[in-house]
């Protein structure tokens, strides 16, 4: 049974009293009296062209009011109506009040540069070229690994209050970044950024920190070959990192049509797309994330379809709004059945690395787009941040969505916060409204990271402290550039 089979069938299995367990063996932690967003769907491929009455058509989001969810092992053993989880297991659990709340999976970061918080802010109002080449890559010339990792334990403090528990990245230093990820307890879908210009050094050290830290931290850690895009990385070195990927047993994550002028110069240069590259390399066949995917046009579904249980787009709306130009084809990508996962890219560009965030923004870009107010519904938003997300990282049988045996990666948002009452529409409210500061608690396999709205693992004010003595020699472009933007 494939992930999305197993959640669209966990419910009449498993939630609602008819869990393989009873509900007496014993528990690590309860969370009780608490809404559960327990299975999204995504909508019908050709919705909205059909009914608009058609429920399910145009996907769904439940959820169960005044619900416990029992936690074992770092995973969900149950979930249950609070009324029916006996007292002698709260006696013996970590009980969390669950009260005025809603229970939603950990999001997922599909895609981002997580120490670039260190230039957040940095290069702001100019054009793409302008910001990779006269500020982005000269300033990363300066970066040391302690950068790296102060710039990685900001990142993955920002990322868990903001009830992001995963995230997909790719930059430089990435030692640092998983020793970051490893003791805070977050999860991380780590790759090492590499360009051919680099020679072989480049990938024989993205390949080599793969290997070595895949299944780190006790499964916490996840990894994926990082070549940095298609024009920066030649197709004999996308071939090797095909190889590479299909030896370790991992993803490839790499940017490719990054907008339709990119789509257009590969086309005029090499007479095949970003992405026909992808496939013709070897790269789509052995599963990637493929950042941004604005330029994506529809003869390139030729090249993504075969590969639908095992390729994903990685859309990141705030910055093209930023950087003025096209946005992800999410429903060509949808009625083609592509997965497409929820990013923000690095802070440099998104600013935040709020998925909450980066959620609202693709739901109404995508409705403006396709001046189409039924398009992308709130059910659809979620499902993207959620499941869908989980299934770009390939660990949708574990990950994105709350149901007994998946992991207990769970984040709560108060709901009794004014801009949130009257509440009519949950999943409106959770893709329209709500703020990062709602998120309370945060837990993956089952620790708690976020308590009460705060870190327990991890102290970014004096992470950021360290970065802001650094910014002269941080943002000093006078020392040439690691590599010249022109895609």
């Amino acid at each position: 049974m494939t992930g999305e089979e197993r959640a669209e069938n966990a419910g009449a299995e498993h939630v609602g009293g008819a869990d393989p367990v009873d509900g007496t063996d014993p528990v690590d932690t309860v969370i009780t009296g608490v809404t559960v967003l327990t299975r999204t769907t995504r909508p019908a491929p050709g919705y909205p062209q059909l009914p608009r009455d058609d429920t399910a058509a145009r996907g769904t989001a439940e959820f169960l009011a005044d619900h416990a969810i029992g936690i074992r092992d770092g995973a969900i053993a149950w979930i249950r109506p609070s009324a029916e989880v006996p007292d002698a297991v709260r006696t013996r659990a970590q009980l969390i009040d669950g009260r005025g709340q809603v229970a939603i999976p950990g999001l997922m970061n599909s895609h981002t540069h997580s120490p670039m918080t260190m230039f957040r802010g940095s290069a702001e109002d100019v054009p793409q070229n302008e910001w990779f080449n006269q500020h982005i890559w000269p300033m990363e010339v300066n970066l040391t690994e302690r950068d790296v990792t102060l710039g990685a334990q900001l990142a993955v403090g920002e990322m868990l209050l903001a009830g992001v528990t995963n995230f997909a990245d790719h930059y430089f230093s990435t030692d640092r970044i998983a020793e970051v990820v490893e003791a805070s307890g977050a999860r991380g879908l780590l790759a090492s950024t590499f360009f051919s210009s680099e020679g072989a050094a480049g990938i024989a050290k993205s390949a080599e920190f793969a290997e070595r830290w895949n299944g780190a931290a006790n499964g916490r850690i996840t990894t994926a070959m990082g070549p940095h895009a298609t024009y920066t990385v030649n197709d004999a070195d996308l071939e090797k990192t095909a190889e590479h990927a299909r030896r370790v047993g991992v993803r490839t994550h790499i940017h490719a049509a990054e907008s339709l002028s990119q789509t257009e110069s590969s086309l005029a240069r090499h007479g095949r797309t970003p992405v026909q590259v992808l496939h013709d390399t070897g790269i789509l066949e052995t599963g990637a994330i493929i950042a941004h995917g604005t330029g994506i046009v529809e003869s390139d579904l030729e090249w993504l379809v075969p590969y639908a249980d095992r390729v994903a787009v990685a859309s990141c709306p705030k910055v093209y709004l930023k950087h003025a130009h096209s946005t992800t084809p999410v429903r060509m990508l949808h009625d083609a059945g592509i997965t497409v996962g929820v990013g923000t890219d690095g802070p440099a560009s998104h600013n935040t690395l709020d998925v909450l965030e980066s959620m609202r923004m693709l739901s109404l870009t995508q409705k403006e787009l396709l001046r189409d107010a039924t398009w992308l519904t709130s059910a659809h938003a979620l499902d993207l941040a959620t499941r869908q997300s989980a299934a770009a990282f390939g660990l949708q049988d574990s990950l994105g969505t709350l149901q007994p045996g998946y992991r207990a990666d769970i984040v709560l948002i108060d709901l009794q916060k004014p801009h949130l009452q009257p509440m009519h529409d949950l999943a409106a409210a959770l893709v329209l409204s709500v703020k990062s500061g709602d998120v309370t608690t945060v837990l993956v396999d089952g620790r708690v990271l976020v308590e009460n709205g705060r870190l327990t693992t991890i102290d970014t004010a004096s992470a950021a402290e360290e970065l802001t003595r650094r910014i002269p020699e941080l943002t000093d472009r006078s020392r040439g550039s690691i590599q010249e933007y022109a895609p």
